[in-house]
């Protein structure tokens, strides 16, 4: 490309400056003036129109050209211009005081005033009403395929082109024709599809910013703008241009598909491009700047209308999908069983968001229904929604995107929408979408590798455009926008149902635990009791005999023993307490210095039974070393070792080193009898005892069924029974019928729901309130006659206007959001509460009870 503007090709053309190719088509003329009016560019062939060169004119103050009467006019339609992509037009205008009319457009750019002429059509239309006429034609069209087809007729009538497409974008940047008007005898579009790289970013952003571009002739040569730079180097932008002229890529494109004139307008749905009409004609046409710009307007009335009835239908979904939430919360209100349901659960939901499957995780448990992947899996999808979702609902068509190996069970769930309803570790409730395996028709091979064309590398073939058939798999039915917003909806009753059994079943546990606790310490102190007097009478009753007294002493460690057994038992509410626990309380009673006795193992827990045997085993063990063995000297040493084998055994070995010598012993005690066979005859387990030169070595296994592992996160699966299912009568529809109906609410969004249901219910009149001011002033202005008041309205409450309308003697109820405790007034103290959120059945009740409206009436 010439002065500096790098050569374009298919390898850098999303990068190709679009909006500074130095030329015009030469339908018309550009000049460019400075902010003091001086002429500062023009292009070339301006000799054509106003019979003078661009040297006669460059430099020159813009009056000295044209009449000081066109001079003002420009000034004064230079003013109009408001926002930085704002374009003036004037139609049929003498520029030179000859009778030569041209039609203009004005714009700024880079500080510099363009402006663009072509000689005038003289056509002189009415184009608001033929606008008029138009949008009324798309007003009656019943649903949106022949709204996008009515559009796509009203242009073409309009132009004159051969073919008229309503293009729609994908979020990929790809596009789909959607609709097309085309002449008799010509091939369909209807359906194709092109990738994204058809049309590149800065092509999309001149689409958004300069809403209307024509190519009158595919053939035509550009026309330079003179000079090319300004003073500080820069070429002219003319992104706002009308007569810009076309990269070369596109001329290609258009070539390639037999197309010699082409008109793209710009569809912008809330300020973003949803998408163009893309206009194609099979020779040469210029439609007139009058028609140019009645196409314009009716594009942007088209996209106001296609923007209103997109809201429409979302409103209409969101406000069922609201219906479905409140028959959710109502129907597990009255039976909690229904949350652990997820086939009742999966039922409701997927009227609300069409899904093939629905998997729950609660608290490491899962549950299914319909077409889920294998609990495996879920448990890998679960953890990979803790480490992406982020505590938001998280929707994705492509599990594969981040879940390694999901291909293999994509055929049935290939997407997923995961509502988390807890904190972490997070449960959800997932919906799965099965494998949607679409037929997609590519205009042209997207993926086609690059040959050589007129202007380098390329893609083909275009020149057929024959469409190609790509099979999309992994991939599900996306969830779109709205979808994703009434899953935020119903996630927010889903938390408010969970967070309200929560509270029901902590409450429950708090009582039960308590009298758990109570009895427990009862128990314990009793059972204490019980040892201690045990211990106390057979230290009283022993006699002054020696031997006596040593048979005390060793009876009376063992009741000791259990006691510390015991006690250890019941601080876990009888269940099974830690084997360390029990080492560390046999030793330290005989031991002062700790690292004596050393352990090594994994943590384990050990049942009642085996805790209380052990803890005699281990008395005696402790007993004996101390006196014979190794703990009778300072220097001797205990090891403490267990490990559990593969039948889920625990082996606990014992091993005494550094003491005197050990020889077997000659008799066998009762004490000796304890380590012997308290593990085999009171547990079933094995038990071996080495006398060693070296020290004691004593080995036990102690079954599986007495040994348990500290509790990990990780849960069974689980299968709920179905309950019957209940749901909320409907209240009836007129209800309010007759009735005005002032509602005091301070947050929008929640006043709009409670407009809406009291509408529904058949109010006459609804007014609302977010303030005690306001509220007062539309009470003294129209008086209503029954109220909902919400009690808290920011900083203020709403008791000003309760008094008000108790003097006015006007019936209300008051209303406050969950677990919200409402202190009132003595004289308040018995009204009726509605809770939050407002639900059509909440409402309606509070408004029958308080108006005395019976089912029937």
């Amino acid at each position: 490309m010439a002065d500096g503007i790098p050569k374009v090709d298919l390898t850098n053309c999303d990068r190709e400056p679009i909006h500074i190719l130095g030329a015009i088509q030469p339908i018309g003329f550009l000049v460019a003036l400075t902010a003091d009016w001086l002429v500062a560019r023009v292009s070339a062939n301006i000799a054509e129109f106003i019979d003078r060169s661009p040297e006669e004119v460059i430099g020159k103050p813009l009056s000295e050209i044209w009449p000081s009467a066109t001079v003002h006019d420009l000034r004064n339609r230079t003013a109009m211009l408001r926002g930085p992509d704002s374009v003036e037009r004037v139609f049929n205008f003498d520029l030179q005081g000859d009778g030569r009319c041209y039609d203009i457009a004005v714009h700024l750019s880079g500080g510099q005033i363009v402006i663009e002429a072509e000689p005038a059509s003289g056509e002189h239309g009415d184009a608001g009403g033929m606008v008029r006429s138009m949008i009324t034609r798309l007003d009656q069209c019943a649903d949106m395929p022949a709204f996008f087809k009515e559009g796509a007729r009203q242009v073409r009538a309009l132009i004159g082109f051969d073919r008229v497409m309503v293009y729609r974008f994908a979020p990929d940047q790809s596009g789909e024709v959607v609709a097309e008007a085309v002449r008799a005898g010509l091939g369909k579009f209807m359906g194709l599809r092109y990738p994204a790289s058809d049309i590149p970013a800065q092509a999309r952003e001149l689409y958004r910013r300069n809403l209307l571009r024509i190519i009158t002739d595919v053939n035509a040569v550009p026309v330079p703008i003179v000079p090319q730079r300004d003073e500080m180097n820069a070429p002219l932008d003319l992104s706002l241009s009308v007569l810009r002229s076309v990269s070369p890529i596109h001329i290609e494109y258009l070539k390639n598909m037999g197309v010699e004139a082409s008109m793209s307008i710009s569809i912008i749905v809330e300020g973003k491009l949803w998408g163009l009409f893309a206009c194609h004609h099979y020779a040469p046409r210029c439609p007139t700047f009058e028609r140019r710009s009645v196409s314009e307007l009716f594009a942007q009335m088209f996209a106001m209308r296609l923007e209103s009835r997109e809201r429409q239908q979302t409103v209409e979904y969101e406000r069922r999908a609201r219906d479905i939430s409140d028959q959710l919360l109502g129907a597990v209100a009255s039976d909690e069983t229904l949350l652990k349901d997820p086939d009742w659960l999966g039922d409701i939901l997927t009227h609300a968001i069409p899904a093939d499957g629905v998997a729950v995780w609660i608290a490491g448990n899962s549950a299914f229904s319909g077409v889920t992947p294998p609990l495996e899996d879920f448990r890998r999808i679960v953890r990979a929604l803790n480490g992406t979702a982020a505590g938001k609902v998280y929707a994705t068509d492509h599990i594969a995107g981040i879940v390694s190996n999901a291909e293999s069970f994509a055929s049935d769930a290939a997407g997923m929408l995961a509502i988390p309803i807890s904190r972490s570790p997070r449960d959800y409730v997932v919906l799965f979408r099965s494998e949607l395996v679409r037929s997609v028709r590519w205009g042209g091979d997207p993926h086609k590798p690059a040959v050589l064309g007129p202007n380098g590398p390329r893609l083909t073939p275009r020149e057929s455009f024959a469409e190609w058939k790509e099979l999309v798999q992994g991939r599900s039915q996306p969830f779109t926008p709205s979808e994703v917003r009434v899953a935020e909806t119903l996630r927010a009753t889903l938390i408010e149902v969970v967070l309200r059994l929560a509270d029901e079943a902590s409450a429950e546990r708090q009582q039960s635990s308590a009298r758990q606790e109570l009895l427990i310490a009862e128990l314990n102190h009793r059972v204490r009791n019980i040892l201690g007097v045990i211990r106390g009478l057979i230290r009283q009753s022993q006699p002054s005999e020696e031997a006596v007294k040593d048979f005390v002493k060793v009876i009376d460690g063992r009741v000791h023993a259990l006691a510390r057994a015991h006690n250890q038992i019941t601080d876990d509410h009888w269940g099974p307490a830690p084997m360390q626990a029990l080492i560390d309380a046999e030793t330290a009673a005989f031991v002062n210095e700790k690292d004596r006795v050393e352990t090594d193992g994994a943590p384990v827990l050990l049942n009642p039974q085996a805790f209380s045997t052990m803890a005699l085993v281990l008395h005696e063990l402790v007993t004996n070393s101390t006196k014979y063995g190794s703990l009778s000297v300072p220097e001797g040493r205990v090891k403490l070792d267990w490990t559990r084998n593969e039948a889920g055994d625990l082996l606990l070995r014992w091993c005494e080193s550094g003491g005197p010598l050990v020889r077997k012993p000659t008799r066998k005690g009762f004490g000796t009898t304890i380590i012997h066979r308290s593990v085999p005859y009171d547990l079933g387990g094995t038990a071996t005892v080495d006398y060693l030169g070296t020290g004691v070595e004593a080995s036990f296994r102690i079954p599986a069924r007495h040994v348990s592992e500290p509790k990990s996160f990780a849960g069974p699966a689980i299968k709920f029974t179905r309950p019957s299912i209940g749901h909320p009568q409907t209240p009836p529809p007129r209800m309010l019928a007759g009735h005005d109906v002032l509602v005091v609410e301070d947050s929008l969004i929640i006043a709009l729901d409670a407009e809406d249901i009291v509408g529904r219910l058949g109010a006459d009149t609804i007014s609302t309130a977010a303030t005690v001011d306001a509220a007062l002033e539309l009470i003294d202005a129209a008086r209503p006659d029954v109220a909902m008041l919400d009690i808290n309205l920011g900083d203020r409450n709403s008791l000003p206007i309760a008094d008000r309308l108790l003097e006015l003697g006007i019936p209300f109820v008051f209303a406050t959001g969950y677990g919200e405790q409402a202190q009132l007034p003595r004289e308040h103290r018995n009204r009726i509460v509605v809770q939050k959120p407002y639900t059509l059945e909440n409402i309606a009740r509070a408004m029958a009870e308080l108006l005395q409206i019976g089912a029937g009436d």
